[in-house]
């Protein structure tokens, strides 16, 4: 089917929507939504990825075949008609690409080029696709020096289920999965057919520290790629860029990209391939870190959007004090300023970094592939000899650990960048021992050339990249959790809050830097949604107060199993607040995971079933208490009036502000999921076209409406008129910290209330103005209210909604 002509879609978009495409949601359900998509506002649709993923994938990451679109998806056929559709009503396709990695299935002959790696080893013309070190692992038995695949996929040990081991139809089966022989040795005893095979069987648990092919972070299911091999991306990227050329996608979204060896060159790859087609990268930023000048793309994906807008919204002082509150409740005494002090989130990263790196960490074998690398260069090398394997494991976590960012970007025979080598500079805290200062230079490419060298540099910096998001973000993250809506991906919960003036230069910054990169507020990736976040950050103008509740409800929730902490109330309290009203099933599963991936009393890969059925059966009793039950109600509904305002205000900041607003499926109307998979299920996208139809008729009370009309006439602002460059707004008197105003050119303005616990207490708006800029009358675009130019009191500007959207009139 032919697309139509893209000539009508922006070439930049002026918002995205992300849809979660899965069998739930197939490409012909994102061509019943575009209709509504289009009228609600956005320019482009934002597309999980597309090509052939293990069957039942519920978000396309662990991608099988890329040969094709994914037919459980709903195949090309239906991703042309899609697009057909989408350009008729103006709007574009962007595709998330996955560059990293490759599924590791069961059964295996899904994915066809490891199936070969498998059968035929080294000689295998696809063993240059994946990252596998072949001399970690002795080869088989006729070859020991050509080495072999470690495939952690036992249940136990080899010699406890060699019995669940059979071979038929020359296929080696073991449960669900299928493994090739290795030509020849389908008639031998199975304990020399296992020795024979260019991959070795062991129990899952080896992986940790004998894995021999790099992983999407930790997890074995995925493989990664070379993707810096030009045949290896012409092949996994031929059938997105023939779309492309056809006109069929009209953007991308490049997933990961910290784990590529160059994501410099892949980029520029990428741009040459596409003739510079619009491209965002889901680039964490750690505190002020930029993304690399030399990247030929619009921007990131928005997280760094997302933590100044939670940021702008969250009183500073009050989450320091709620800090301090938590630490009370969990270990009794005082309470005091953690924000004063070193913070505990700053050393619950560095506890967090250092496991995955220590001697059973669950990076450990990605280390002990960096002191292998580092052997070699010493033995070669007389000046860079005689540091030790352990004093080289030693150094590396070292350094892996304090890293402030989530990797350096030093290229091989190219000067080190400033960043990098200031960020290396910290990680070595000052360090003069010189198995430390040897790692660094190694790390930052300044030793010279050569293989051994060159690949030590990307290692490094891949391996960084899963350090910082293990450690940090899925580990630290689920153990310090003072205020858990500030514990998101690219989050720093050691400094809460940010200053308007801070905001305002972000933002200034963003639109002189990257003025087309996304902006976020809720993703598929983060632990709570926007909505549910606005909830939590009004706990943090009330942190006494708030305190006293939790501690009200441990009480009447009874006493706790004694295997639970004090931890584990403050958590469920949090969760419930955040997604209330949530059934017993999504807050259950919602705290088991994070208590696994904090790994303090169960994990994933040792869980405690004492605790979590403690942890269970404290979460569902909540249900059941007559005393507790209509409590948490009150509170819920006491804190509404404040989330309400925080939720309108951060909606509005995230459409207004300079960069690309990428919706998330929902999200224009309160949505209060949780981490994944919570957050990933499909969205009745029909009903909300429904609702859309009459968003702009006022229902007191009805936040849905307001969310929906807001988010539909911001976006069609944004699609009729460029807006223009960001300028903030003084606001005048005593209530002016909780007013945040901006123009964008001379005939936008917003202005939005923060804080407004805290404004609710001072009093109210009392006599504090806005000063509208001269030049004409201006409407709210919400209200259809006038206003004049000049000084504007707030309390009549804000008197129907907590946020204003204004225009000039004509």
């Amino acid at each position: 089917m032919p697309s139509a002509a893209p000539a009508a879609v922006p070439n930049v978009p002026t918002a995205s929507y992300r849809l979660q495409l899965q069998p739930g949601f197939t490409l012909r359900d994102a061509t019943a939504a575009v209709p509504y998509l289009a009228a609600l506002g956005v320019s482009h649709l934002h597309l999980s990825p597309l090509l052939e993923a293990v069957p039942g994938s519920t978000h396309g990451y662990d991608t099988v075949d890329h040969t094709r679109i994914s037919e459980q998806l709903g195949g090309e056929d239906a991703l042309r008609a899609l697009a057909a559709e989408a350009h008729r009503h103006r709007l574009g396709l962007i595709a998330d690409v996955v560059p990293n990695h490759m599924a590791v299935p069961a059964p295996e002959r899904l994915n066809r080029p490891l199936w070969q790696v498998l059968r035929d080893g080294p000689d295998s013309p696809y063993a240059r696709w994946f990252d596998i070190d072949w001399d970690a692992q002795p080869g088989p038995a006729d070859a020991p020096d050509r080495g072999r695949v470690l495939l952690p996929l036992l249940g136990d040990r080899l010699g406890a289920v060699l019995d669940q081991l059979t071979v038929d139809d020359g296929v080696l089966r073991y449960h669900r999965h299928e493994l090739p022989l290795r030509p020849g040795t389908e008639d031998l005893p199975l304990p020399d057919l296992l020795a024979r095979q260019w991959y070795r069987l062991s129990w899952w648990r080896l992986a940790r520290t004998e894995l021999n092919y790099r992983r999407f972070f930790t997890v074995n299911e995925l493989i990664a790629l070379r993707v810096e091999d030009p045949e290896v991306f012409a092949a996994t990227h031929a059938v997105l860029l023939r779309l492309h050329a056809d006109g069929v996608l009209d953007g991308f979204r490049i997933d990961h990209p910290d784990g590529l060896a160059d994501p410099r060159g892949y980029l520029r790859r990428l741009a040459d391939a596409t003739g510079g087609a619009y491209t965002v990268v889901e680039k964490i930023l750690a505190g002020e870190e930029r993304l690399p000048e030399d990247w030929p793309v619009a921007g990131t994906t928005g997280y760094d959007a997302l933590r100044r807008i939670d940021g702008v919204l969250t009183d500073h002082a009050g989450a320091c004090r709620l800090a301090g509150a938590y630490e009370s409740f969990l270990h009794g005494g005082p309470v005091h300023d953690p924000c004063e002090d070193p913070h505990p989130a700053i050393a619950a990263a560095r506890r967090g970094r250092a496991e995955m790196t220590g001697p059973d960490g669950e990076l450990a074998a990605e280390v002990e592939r960096l002191v292998r690398i580092a052997l070699r260069i010493g033995a070669v090398e007389p000046a860079h000899a005689d540091h030790a394997p352990g004093q080289l494991h030693a150094a590396i976590g070292r350094l892996l650990t304090g890293y402030p960012a989530y990797r350096p970007y030093a290229r091989p025979g190219e000067p080190v960048p400033a960043a990098s080598e200031q960020q290396m500079h910290a990680a070595l805290d000052g360090s003069a021992d010189p198995t430390d200062r040897l790692v660094a230079a190694l790390a930052l490419g300044r030793l010279g050339r050569g293989p051994d060298h060159d690949e030590f540099c990307v290692r490094f910096a891949q391996t960084a990249a899963a350090v910082a998001a293990k450690g940090v973000e899925d580990t630290a993250f689920y153990r310090w959790n003072a205020l858990p809506g500030l514990n998101e991906v690219g989050g720093e919960p050691a400094r809460p809050g940010l200053h308007p003036a801070e905001f305002h230069d972000w933002c200034r910054r963003q639109e002189r830097d990257r003025p087309h990169s996304m902006t976020v507020l809720s993703t598929h990736d983060t632990k709570r949604s926007a909505d549910a976040r606005a909830r939590l950050a009004v706990l943090a103008e009330q942190p006494a107060a708030w305190a006293a509740e939790a501690a009200a409800w441990s009480t009447a929730a009874g006493p706790a199993h004694p295997a639970l902490d004090r931890d584990a109330d403050w958590l469920l309290w949090h969760t419930l607040v955040a997604a209330w009203p949530i059934a017993p099933d999504r807050l259950v599963a919602a705290l088991l995971k994070a208590v696994r991936e904090a790994k303090l009393h169960t994990s994933w890969t040792a869980p405690d079933p004492r605790y979590e059925q403690a942890l269970e059966d404290r979460a569902r009793a909540v249900y059941g208490n007559p005393g507790l039950l209509p409590r948490i109600e009150g509170r819920v509904h006491a804190l509404a009036p404040y989330a309400r305002s925080n939720t309108l205000a951060a909606a509005l900041l995230h459409l207004t502000v300079p960069g690309v607003p990428d919706l998330y499926q929902g999200s224009e109307e309160p949505l209060y999921t949780l981490v994944d998979p919570d957050n990933r299920a499909p969205v009745d996208l029909g009903a909300l076209a429904v609702r859309l139809t009459d968003s702009a008729t006022a229902r007191p009370g009805d936040l849905a409406r307001e969310k929906l009309h807001l988010t539909a006439t911001a976006l069609h602002l944004r699609r009729s008129r460029p807006l223009g460059p960001y300028r903030p707004l003084p606001v005048v008197d005593v209530s002016s910290d909780h007013l945040l105003a901006f123009a964008r050119g001379d005939d936008v303005v917003t202005a939005v209330t923060r804080l407004p616990y805290g404004l609710e207490r001072a009093g109210g708006w009392r006599d504090t103005v806005l000063e509208l800029p001269a030049g004409g009358a201006w409407t709210d675009e919400l209200t259809l209210r006038s206003f004049p130019a000049g000084a504007v009191p707030v309390a009549e500007l804000l008197a129907v909604h907590p946020v204003a959207l204004l225009t000039r009139r004509g």
